[in-house]
């Protein structure tokens, strides 16, 4: 009886060590995991993208930011890995310079890119005909061209794993042509005809892309691009609710998200009306 007692303990003990050794092993490899996850975001210094980065960071994600200003980008860097204990890599780039996707590709070396964000662009208001063509150019390669480049070079070890998250992010402004700001309209109706499509080519890949369409948001766009909307005529949003709708959204895997009630009316609405009408009334709110 003793014996068998002694047999029930020793077994007991091997069970219950073999159990949080199993325990142990299992949360190593998740913890392995999370360290082992990195997002990667353009545009990453201010505005969205740096908004977008914290709540990556806030999930454990590893970052990659990309941005033209170095110092903004390693303030920002350090201030991540010290609030939240991340990992993170700056990739001080300028998008409008042909081989910067390339470069950036490059500079991740084999660091498991899962989560890619094409958030950098710009845009400016005035007539075409008395635009910087070489300025218009360079808004095409930075928000087309490097957006194009950087999705096809990281969706490729993505789909090797069967997994990952894409998010391009385009705007309202895609729904209808922009007299004087038709450049950055264009752009951003391509970014979403682009998106969207490939959205469908992936679906059962493993790999999901959303398009983010903001609407007037609260940041140094608007001013890098000579626009003045402190009239109030037009409500802005926040960055960090545009971004944080865009992170819950792509989290879901949905196609296309567009955060704030009037810019979803506005979105639907512009889609249904005529491209003549809707190129009439963004010439008025442009005031031209």
């Amino acid at each position: 009886m003793e014996g068998l007692r002694r047999f029930n303990l020793r077994l007991y003990s091997y069970s219950f060590w073999h159990f949080e050794g199993t325990v142990a092993a299992s949360l190593a490899r998740d913890n392995k995991r999370d360290m082992e996850k990195w997002a990667l975001i353009t545009g990453a210094s201010a505005g969205i993208g740096y908004e977008l980065a914290k709540l990556f960071a806030q999930d454990h994600f590893n970052l990659v930011l990309v941005a033209r200003n170095q110092p903004r980008l390693e303030q920002a860097a350090e201030d991540l890995k010290k609030t939240h204990g991340i990992s993170a890599q700056v990739v001080a780039q300028d998008l409008a310079e042909a081989s910067a996707a390339s470069r950036i590709f490059e500079a991740c070396g084999n660091k498991q890119v899962s989560v890619l964000v094409n958030n950098a662009g710009f845009g400016s208001q005035e007539p075409f005909a008395k635009s910087d063509l070489r300025k218009d150019l360079e808004m095409m390669h930075v928000n087309m061209d490097a957006l194009v480049s950087l999705t096809h070079l990281f969706l490729q070890p993505m789909l090797a794993r069967k997994e990952g998250r894409i998010m391009n992010v385009a705007s309202t402004a895609a729904f209808q042509p922009g007299p004087f700001t038709n450049i950055y309209y264009a752009t951003k109706a391509f970014v979403f005809s682009f998106s969207v499509a490939l959205a469908e080519e992936l679906k059962g890949s493993g790999v999901t892309v959303t398009t983010l369409c903001p609407g007037y948001t609260r940041t140094e766009f608007h001013e890098r691009a000579h626009i003045d909307r402190s009239s109030g005529m037009v409500r802005m949003m926040r960055a960090d609710v545009v971004a944080r709708t865009g992170y819950r959204g792509m989290m879901r895997g949905k196609t296309i998200v567009i955060p704030g009630a009037m810019n979803k009316i506005t979105a639907a609405i512009s889609r249904g009306l005529s491209p003549r009408f809707t190129a009439k009334i963004v010439r008025r709110i442009n005031g031209e």
